[in-house]
């Protein structure tokens, strides 16, 4: 290619080719296959899909040889090929421009090596360098117009690959550019939690040519994390190929779901926002980039400007940043429906995850896990939630006790859910453990409900522990404080609510009711003293199982109120059958008496009578 790689940039954005990957597998290429042998093997099936990228208008493309490194062919028994396979990629490549009859870049493509760098893994920097480096060398020697260190993960290890291409391309006549570019997680973060700003750094600070962001999700991402990228180095070259979508499996294929329609739009913001090279991953074809340059035609090139602090704040958030969607829907005003479950006693979560299951199914829109209740030895919460979001695809809640955690476990603890996508979060004091399993074990706390609720919200979720430091980023809890509306001493209720409102608590559970008119009352109370309380409050709702059940909550456990005609009629069922059929009749009735100040239900199952619970949630739905 007589045209400077680098010198191109300065005038106009390059359009590159779309996924090789995706399209070898419409071929019927398994992805357990070593899809750079392919070079030397079926070399018809690379030429063709670089024929079609060329045709759809990509005025850059790149050699099939992302995984053609001496550690990643070893598990092929191809280590000895590095090379051939090389050469062959560029070789295919050159044809498929040559046949063109256009000026088309051809790109030498480098991938990660497949194993951990220290300090993270047991390969030494010196031989991820040197293995980079025979890939660069037979890439370079074969005539590629730029080297592109792409999907890098871990910034020791794309520091090395840039050495090697440099030390390799100072031995041309003309050194050959450098594309670094990087991939990311959901939360804008890299897999060992580098964020876009001190990637951009880094990678310019290395040597990159050219700073690069592909794979990670689709355009939507990627232009939010160009834009940061560019407000952290705005003098630098940058590469986006982003992939069409978070992929998702569907009748045993993996399937894409950003359309080429959509690549097209996203084609002007990504060169209006800075970028010099745009095209497509995992997941885009030759329709994807035909879309963008029609999209590139229409509007004339204008070189971009470094943009404004603001425009980084209107970023669009991440999915760390997003409410979770139990709190939309309380902000929406829509009635929401949660269910309590208990964690297993023991290894299995069989029963659990089947009671979750028929929950979801049923309406359910959290699935609740309690965190050690009646203080008895249970898995641990956070484990069920995690179990849940990812088995049963239903957002849960996390129950937090401040009860037997110190300062420390509980921020460890935090950080901890967050890890696992765990948004919302109930605290609560907790039971004591003289009345449980062990009650010698340990009953210590340095935080009340209320200073968990103030640490989460004006703490966690701003960016800092309890002692001001920084965690690297905000949190995005959703935080839930617990509320009686029937206590024994109204005025000391009304005084914990209140100190849990300034504290930041977005909702209320409260304990199980029998009476609609108990939330009125308490609220009169409240709003006497601080004014109309404006968050949203789930009421309580215990289905009753039989009379003896029922004489139970009424006589023995404390702030518990049966009515006295509720009493009658569940006393007048005649066997279990008819009395669980009442139960549900009572409960259904006093949620929709209650549905005009509360702002849903918070549903707790006795005796894992789920089925109970699906019913009443049917129901009301």
């Amino acid at each position: 290619m007589s045209q400077n790689f680098l010198e191109l940039l300065e005038n106009t954005t390059i359009l590159a080719d779309g996924a090789m990957g995706t399209m070898l597998h419409a071929r019927g290429v398994g992805f357990d296959k070593c899809f750079d042998e392919l070079n030397l093997t079926n070399p018809a099936a690379v030429a063709d899909i670089h024929r079609e990228y060329i045709e759809a208008g990509a005025q850059l493309i790149i050699t099939n040889t992302f995984g053609a490194n001496r550690f990643k062919l070893q598990k092929h028994g191809l280590e000895d090929g590095v090379v051939k396979i090389n050469r062959a990629g560029v070789e295919l490549a050159k044809r498929a421009v040559a046949a063109s009859f256009k000026d088309v870049l051809v790109a030498g493509d480098i991938g990660p090596l497949g194993v951990r760098i220290a300090p993270y893994g047991r390969v030494k920097p010196e031989e991820a360098r040197a293995a980079f480096a025979e890939q660069v060398k037979a890439l370079a020697e074969s005539g590629v117009d730029l080297i592109v260190i792409e999907t890098m993960s871990d910034l020791y290890e794309i520091r090395e690959a840039i050495k090697a291409a440099h030390d390799v391309g100072a031995q041309h006549a003309v050194p050959l550019p450098v594309v670094a570019s990087v991939t990311f997680t959901r939360d804008d973060r890299t897999l060992l939690g580098d964020d876009p700003m001190k990637v951009a750094r880094k990678l310019k600070e290395a040597g990159a040519d050219v700073i690069g962001v592909n794979c990670s999700g689709g355009p939507s991402q990627l232009l939010r994390i160009l834009k940061q990228m560019k407000q952290t180095v705005p003098d630098a070259k940058f590469w986006v190929k982003p992939n069409a979508g978070w992929p998702e499996q569907v009748g045993g294929r993996i399937m894409y779901p950003a359309d080429a329609e959509y690549f097209g739009d996203y084609a002007l913001s990504f060169r209006e926002a800075g970028a010099n090279v745009v095209g497509g991953c995992c997941g885009t074809t030759p329709q994807h980039i035909s879309a963008m340059k029609k999209a590139f035609e229409s509007t004339p090139f204008m070189t971009s400007e470094v943009l404004e602090t603001s425009e980084v704040s209107d970023v669009e958030m991440t999915d760390a940043e997003k409410p979770t969607q139990f709190a939309e829907k309380l902000s929406a005003g829509k009635f929401s429906i949660c269910v309590e479950m208990d964690p297993p006693r023991g290894l299995s979560t069989h029963k659990l995850l089947a009671g979750a299951s028929l929950l979801a199914d049923a309406g359910a829109d959290v699935i609740n896990v309690a965190d050690s209740p009646m203080a008895r030895m249970r898995m641990s919460a956070w484990a069920v939630c995690d179990l849940v979001q990812r088995k049963v695809g239903v957002e849960s809640t996390l129950h937090f006790p401040t009860r037997g955690r110190n300062l420390l476990r509980v921020q460890g603890d935090l950080l901890a859910a967050h890890a696992l996508d765990i948004r919302n979060v109930f605290v609560v004091m907790g039971d004591p453990t003289s009345i449980g399993d062990y009650p010698e074990a340990m009953d210590n706390y340095d935080l009340v409900p209320s200073g968990l609720i103030k640490l989460i919200k004006q703490g966690f979720n701003a960016g800092v522990d309890h002692s001001g430091t920084s965690i690297g980023q905000p949190t995005n809890f959703f935080v839930g404080a617990a509320l009686n509306l029937c206590p024994a001493d109204v005025e000391n209720e009304v005084k914990n609510l209140h100190r849990k409102v300034k504290a930041g608590a977005d909702f209320f559970l409260t304990q199980p009711i029998y009476r609609a008119e108990d939330g009125p009352k308490l609220f009169e109370a409240y709003e006497a003293k601080h004014g109309k309380l404006n968050r949203p409050v789930l009421a309580g709702i215990l289905p009753l199982v039989s009379a003896k059940h029922a004489s139970f909550l009424h006589h023995e456990v404390p702030g518990i109120f049966i009515p006295e005609d509720a009493l009658a009629r569940i006393e007048s069922a005649n066997d279990a059958e008819r009395g669980a059929k009442v139960g549900v009749e009572l409960s259904v009735e006093l949620i929709q008496n209650i549905k005009s100040w509360a702002s849903g239900i918070y549903i707790m199952p006795q005796f894992h009578r789920y089925d109970m619970v699906a019913e009443i949630i049917e129901a009301v739905k």
